[in-house]
């Protein structure tokens, strides 16, 4: 008799895991969200990789006017998925899909070189826990507010791993963000409750790697770390594609 409820009871178990298995499986949708100093286009490799391999990706254009704004055209995205996806963010966009990431569509979470605050933390926080490096080209906010990025450090600070030609385009068309953003306390921390994945550019000098090894620990994120810059899904766009295929059907990273 025990032996047949300890079968039952194995069997019962094995069709959980099944089913768990099989709910994981069925994430399509990627939604990546895009960080400071530039948009959603630099995505283009990790998009033609995913999209190859069967992966509906969705890029939101974020107005960088605020956190508030940033996450609710988000919210919009996240609205029309049809089914679970993985919400995907780069530096700054780490800190929208931290407060976004509690959307019911949102399954698990990949950061980027990307910020993972706390509840009532701000990115802001964040970057006063290490020394930034040399080649920071983060300015202060101008006369209406707005942050850029210098344009003599930027191929150095932001995309060292990139072409000087492709980096002075990126610098041209770099997507200045409203300071206070940097400064808003966060209400929510999605990876607290959600599963998380996260890259750590070991050659980041716009986010110092101590800082992101510090936000990926806490979280408990399953951490890959890679050589690279601040734009570490334009140079390693398969690695990086790697990972967030990873996160979608649960498993190690290859």
């Amino acid at each position: 008799m025990k032996t047949t409820i300890r079968s039952i009871a194995a069997l019962f178990i094995a069709a959980l895991f099944t089913v768990s298995a099989e709910a994981q499986k069925s994430i399509k949708n990627i939604v990546i969200v895009h960080g400071a100093f530039a948009d959603g286009s630099g995505w283009q490799n990790v998009f033609e990789i995913l999209t190859k391999d069967g992966y509906n990706v969705t890029i939101v254009q974020n107005p960088l006017t605020s956190l508030e704004d940033d996450v609710a055209t988000t919210n919009r995205i996240l609205d029309k998925q049809d089914g679970p996806a993985v919400l995907v963010g780069h530096s700054w966009g780490g800190t929208v899909i931290t407060q976004t990431g509690v959307h019911p569509n949102v399954a698990t979470l990949v950061y980027v070189a990307a910020f993972a605050p706390d509840v009532n933390e701000s990115t802001l926080d964040l970057i006063k826990t290490a020394p930034a490096a040399p080649e920071n080209g983060i300015l202060p906010a101008d006369e209406k507010g707005f942050v850029y990025y210098d344009k003599q450090k930027f191929h150095d600070g932001f995309a060292a791993d990139v072409s000087k030609e492709k980096a002075a385009f990126m610098y041209a068309s770099q997507g200045p963000i409203a300071g206070k953003s940097f400064d808003t306390h966060l209400t929510q921390a999605a990876w607290k409750t959600k599963p998380s994945y996260a890259i750590v550019a070991m050659e980041d000098k716009s986010i110092n790697p101590d800082i992101e090894r510090y936000m990926y620990k806490r979280a408990g994120a399953k951490v890959t770390e890679l050589h690279g810059s601040h734009v570490i899904f334009i140079s390693k766009a398969k690695e990086v594609a790697n990972v967030i295929e990873a996160a979608a059907k649960g498993s190690p990273v290859k």
